[in-house]
C-alpha cells in the first residue's frame, strides 16, 4: 500500500515514517473517500443524546456536524506533519511526539516541518499548553479549555481531582470512574468540531495523525467523524476506547465500531493503542 508504508521495530516509539509523493497520496485518499461513502455511509448514525448515556451537551441544537460548505480550507502552502492531540493534558503526548514517539519527525514533509494542535477541556493544564503555544510560535497552537466533540456548542466537563496520575480522568461522562470519585467537579467549556478542525487546517498532501483520548466522548467523535466526507485526510488515528464505562452500551460499541470500518476503508490506518499517561 503506498498510502502506509510505515516499518514499526519495536512499537510505535520506533515508527518510521515513509512518506508517499504528494500526487499518489492525493489519488489514493480521493479514491477511497468516494468508494467508502458509497458502501458505508447508510449504516453509520450519530447523535448526541444516546441511550443509557449520562452526557448532555448544554446546546440542544449540538448534534455531529460531520460536513459544512462554510468551512474555510487552510491557505497554507506547504505540506508538513500535523499532529492533533484530543486530550492534551499537559502536553505529555505532544512531548513523545517531539521526541519520534509517533513517527520520526525528521521524516515529515518539506524537510521535517511540523505543526500540533493541543486540545484539552480541564483548565488545570491552559498554563503548561500556553507556554508551549508561546515555546513553538506558528507551530504548537494551544486550545486549552475546550472539548474535543462533534459539534460547536458549551458543555459541562468533570475534573478528576486526583493529580498522581495527572487527572487523567477528567471526561465529559458523567459515569467516568476518576471523575466520579473525584465528586463529579464540573466546569463549563466550549465544545471544538473535530471535522472542522481537520477541515480547516489540513492539506490533502499533509501527514496527519489524530490522538484520541476523551475518556468516553469517542463514541461520538468517531462515528460522526467517519461521515467527514474529507475523512480520507487522516493518515493514522491512535484512538483509545473507553469501553468500560457504564454509558457505553452495546449499541455505541458498534457505532464505533462500524465508525472505525468506514475510516479505515478510507486508507485511515487505526493501530491498537494505549496511553499509560
Amino acid at each position: 500500500d503506498l498510502l502506509f508504508r510505515l516499518n514499526t521495530e519495536s512499537g510505535v516509539g520506533s515508527t518510521k515514517l515513509r512518506l508517499p509523493n504528494q500526487s499518489q497520496k492525493r489519488m489514493l485518499k480521493l479514491l477511497a473517500v468516494a468508494v467508502a461513502r458509497s458502501s458505508l455511509a447508510s449504516k453509520i448514525r450519530s447523535n448526541v443524546t444516546r441511550e443509557g448515556s449520562s452526557f448532555q451537551v448544554t446546546d440542544p441544537s449540538c448534534q455531529c456536524l460531520a460536513n459544512d460548505a462554510s468551512w474555510k480550507k487552510t491557505t497554507r502552502t506547504e505540506a508538513k506533519c500535523i499532529f492533533i492531540d484530543l486530550g492534551a493534558a499537559d502536553g505529555n503526548t505532544f512531548a513523545k511526539f517531539t521526541e519520534n514517539g509517533y513517527g520520526r519527525v525528521h521524516d515529515c514533509p518539506s524537510g521535517g516541518k511540523w505543526e500540533a494542535f493541543l486540545v484539552e477541556a480541564n483548565p488545570q493544564f491552559t498554563s503548561q499548553l500556553t507556554a508551549l503555544s508561546e515555546n513553538f510560535p506558528g507551530q504548537v497552537h494551544s486550545l486549552a479549555e475546550h472539548a474535543a466533540f462533534s459539534c460547536e456548542g458549551t458543555t459541562s466537563f468533570n475534573i478528576d481531582l486526583d493529580k498522581t496520575h495527572n487527572q487523567w480522568g477528567s471526561s465529559l461522562m458523567d459515569d467516568a470512574p476518576d471523575a466520579k470519585k473525584s465528586g463529579n467537579v464540573k466546569v463549563t467549556v466550549p465544545m471544538i468540531n473535530v471535522a472542522k478542525l481537520i477541515a480547516e487546517n489540513v492539506r490533502p498532501d499533509d501527514w496527519v495523525m489524530l490522538k484520541v483520548d476523551i475518556e468516553g466522548a469517542e463514541y461520538d467523535v468517531i462515528p460522526c467523524l467517519a461521515q467527514f466526507k474529507e475523512a480520507g485526510l487522516i493518515d493514522r488515528i491512535y484512538l483509545e476506547e473507553h469501553w468500560w464505562f457504564s454509558s457505553v452500551t452495546p449499541a455505541r460499541k458498534q457505532a464505533i465500531a462500524t465508525g472505525k470500518q468506514q475510516l479505515m476503508a478510507m486508507h485511515v490506518d487505526i493501530p491498537t493503542y494505549y496511553s499509560s499517561s
